[in-house]
Formats: C-alpha cells, sequence, structure tokens
C-alpha cells in the first residue's frame, strides 16, 4: 500500500490521464446493450477525488478526451440529479449528495470490509503502520478500509484512494491475476501499469512469499507489503497492505514480522491460514 497522503503533498494531486488512455476503460464500447451516454457520465464522475474535488468543464473535457458540448449537457444532468454540485463563484463542479449516497450503499453492503475491520485494526495497532483493504476499479486500486496505527505516520490515505497499479497493493492485484487476464489487462493499460520488470518480480514474491513488496520505490522513505486474496463471502479478489516510513517499518522489519501478520489477517478472510 501507499501510506496516506497529506493534502499539499504531491502524490494527493491527480493523475494526469489523456482522453484516449481514460476513456480506454470503456466509454464507447460494450456491445449493442452498452448505454454509451450512461457511460460517459459515469467517467465524468469518476474524474472527481483527491487533489481533483472541483472540475470546470473544461478540466473534465481534457480528463475524458470527450468534448466540451458533451461534458456541458452530462454536467448539467448530473447536477440536475444531485450528483454533482454547481459553484457559480468558480464555475465549476463537485461531487453531490447523491454520489455519497451511492458510495456509502456499497461499503454498507460489503461482507469483507466488516470482517476485515478488527484483523486491521490489530495490524494496525502492532506495527504502528498504515493498514488498507482495497479493490480494483477500472486502473487503480480503490482503498474500501483504511485504518491507522501511529502517529509517525505523516501521511494519510483516506476510504476511497485511488491507489496506482505500482503500489504495493496494486502489484499484490496484478500478481493474484491469471497470466492471461494480466496480460491483457497490461496491454489495455500501458500509462497506468508497472514495468515489466517490477510485475515479474511481484509475480516471484508472490510464488515465493505469498506477499508483493515496494520498498522505496513509491517514494524513497515509503515501504509496504501487500497481500491478495479471495474472499470467503464470494465477494471477489481484494488485496490488504501495510505500510509506513522506512523509519517504522525497515524493510527487514516488514518481511520478517509485518509480511507474516498480514498473511495471517488475509488468510482468515480467505476461509484458510496462509
Amino acid at each position: 500500500m501507499q501510506p496516506p497522503v497529506s493534502p499539499r503533498s504531491p502524490a494527493s494531486q491527480p493523475v494526469a490521464r489523456s482522453g484516449p488512455a481514460r476513456r480506454r476503460r470503456g466509454a464507447d464500447s460494450g456491445g449493442p446493450g452498452f448505454i454509451t451516454a450512461l457511460a460517459r457520465g459515469l467517467e465524468v464522475l469518476r474524474c472527481f477525488g483527491p487533489g481533483a474535488a472541483t472540475l470546470g468543464n473544461q478540466d473534465l473535457a481534457n480528463l475524458t478526451g470527450l468534448p466540451k458540448p458533451t461534458i456541458s449537457r452530462i454536467t448539467h444532468t448530473l447536477t440536475g440529479l444531485g450528483y454533482l454540485r454547481y459553484h457559480a463563484d468558480t464555475g465549476k463542479y463537485s461531487p453531490g449528495y447523491g454520489v455519497l449516497a451511492l458510495g456509502f450503499s456499497l461499503l454498507a453492503g460489503l461482507e469483507v470490509r466488516e470482517l476485515a475491520r478488527a484483523s486491521m485494526a490489530q495490524l494496525a495497532r502492532d506495527t504502528g503502520g498504515a493498514v488498507a483493504l482495497g479493490a480494483f476499479d477500472g486502473d487503480a486500486m480503490v482503498y474500501i478500509e483504511a485504518l491507522h496505527g501511529s502517529s509517525e505516520l505523516y501521511l494519510r490515505l483516506p476510504v476511497g484512494y485511488r491507489a496506482s497499479l505500482d503500489s504495493a497493493m496494486g502489484r499484490a492485484y496484478l500478481a493474484a491475476l491469471p497470466g492471461s487476464q494480466r496480460a491483457a489487462l497490461l496491454a489495455r493499460l500501458p500509462q497506468a501499469a508497472p514495468g515489466a520488470a517490477a510485475v515479474e518480480q511481484a509475480c516471484a514474491d508472490l510464488r515465493e512469499t505469498g506477499c508483493c513488496f515496494a520498498i522505496g520505490e513509491w517514494r524513497p522513505d515509503i515501504n509496504a507489503v501487500a497481500v491478495p486474496f479471495q474472499a470467503a463471502t464470494g465477494e471477489g479478489l481484494f488485496v490488504m497492505s501495510c505500510g509506513g516510513p522506512a523509519s517504522l517499518l525497515p524493510e527487514a522489519e516488514l518481511r520478517a514480522r509485518v509480511a507474516p501478520a498480514l498473511r495471517a489477517a488475509a488468510g482468515l478472510l480467505s476461509g484458510g491460514a496462509r
């Protein structure tokens, strides 16, 4: 996992995406039953996040690759439905309360999140690290739970944060996929994906240790470890991670003590020991 990010941290800024790369997720294709207008509206909502709390129509056009007149119609509709709020003083939009209601419904219905909370809290206390539970969403890992175990964690990431696929969490997800699925995903997301050497190392680490690591690779002073697991609840593939400053979690400590504890916690959620 990546450690929590403060509002002023460069890591909190929105990831730059070209229009074509952003829309590769399927805004214009998906079979005869695919509703393109709905997909485009959802793509607009996805543009908002940490470091991009308010966006104008031109910002959204740049992020999605959609024409500005199309964006204007989408934002007008979403505002009318309560999914966006318009700020007349800036001419920009921010998520409305309708989005919050949708997100809460999802989180409230995730059984694995409820089951994971106690073991995550214990792990955070024992290690002092930041412990997160995440799932894959389009081109990144989204946090569905995050707990922090120490005041030394000067960077904090909340539920809803999108961690890149080059994070320990992202690498663990990629390594857990069947080879054909991993290759297809990497081909679809060349800009968001880690390099081939990093993916190969993640796969080797998962085979050998049951974990994937990011040792000073996201930031020179941050170490993290992550474990993928199929939830015993039948809700799919998730990743649990633990990380923090290298001064708090040096590599030797991360590998010798944190990784086994993380595997054990994930093992309980997958219905077996790891």
